[in-house]
């Protein structure tokens, strides 16, 4: 489906982005597997991709930091020659009221959930724009449809992902830059499991009509379709995968 491609996705080295890039891999496109901290994991999700018959490579950089994000970059495209998706996928959620929200959690939540996605956008759409083709997929969240109790710097930098999407939509159409959103509900990953495995479960699953939550593998098909010709007239689009949690068009 993406044999020949480039992939670069952030946060690739566990949950929701380790899913997309052994997708991707499974379907032919070498990947880049971009972490932060998580080095080891990081490796095992390249070797994976490797054993599924494609080119991987680990990079380290912290998306906040438009530094490293240049370099991390320069350095997909010195081996592989190109870029041909950008999947946005690392972020931050974590449990904060309002009224005891820190300025330093406050700054995390912003750095990775929104001003890292510009950063790696930033980045890439140059070599795009000269190839005149490129995909980008970015990671919301249902929290960022209907905001969220307690995470509002969560939810509030998801709303700002959509907001994003629409726009360089619009604006990147005429270089054949496709850009769309995957909006996750409720997913079972290790960012998750606590409130998953805590009495707050039942709540949870009382507000899905399907009744469970889902797994990081039924986000990576939609991030995959998205990122593939089936979807080659689509752009600016939201795509919902929540088990009917929250409905909108």
């Amino acid at each position: 489906m993406l044999e020949g491609k480039v992939a670069l996705v952030t946060g690739g080295s566990r949950g929701i982005g380790k899913a997309i890039c052994l997708a991707f891999a499974a379907a032919g496109c070498d990947v880049v597997v971009n972490y932060g901290v998580h080095s080891l994991n990081a490796e095992r999700v390249k070797k994976a991709a490797e054993r599924l018959g494609v080119r991987a490579m680990a990079a380290r950089a912290d998306v906040s930091d438009r530094t490293q994000v240049r370099n991390m970059v320069a350095r997909c495209l010195k081996a592989f020659g190109r870029l041909d998706v950008l999947v946005t996928n690392a972020g931050v959620w974590k449990y904060e009221p309002i009224d005891s929200k820190s300025q330093k959690r406050l700054a995390e939540a912003v750095g990775v959930n929104i001003v890292g996605v510009f950063n790696v956008i930033n980045a890439v759409v140059p070599h795009m724009k000269k190839r005149k083709s490129g995909v980008i997929v970015t990671i919301s969240s249902t929290a960022g449809q209907r905001g969220e109790a307690f995470h509002s710097a969560y939810a509030a930098s998801k709303g700002a992902v959509i907001s994003l999407t629409k726009s360089l939509a619009v604006e990147l159409a005429p270089h054949n830059i496709r850009v769309n959103c995957v909006a996750p509900g409720w997913i079972y990953t290790d960012m998750t499991r606590p409130p998953l495995r805590s009495p707050e479960r039942k709540t949870i699953l009382s507000l899905i009509p399907m009744g469970r939550v889902g797994t990081a593998e039924e986000i990576a098909g939609p991030v995959l379709f998205l990122a593939s010709d089936l979807a080659s007239f689509i752009t600016g689009e939201i795509l919902n995968v929540n088990g009917g949690a929250v409905l909108c068009g």
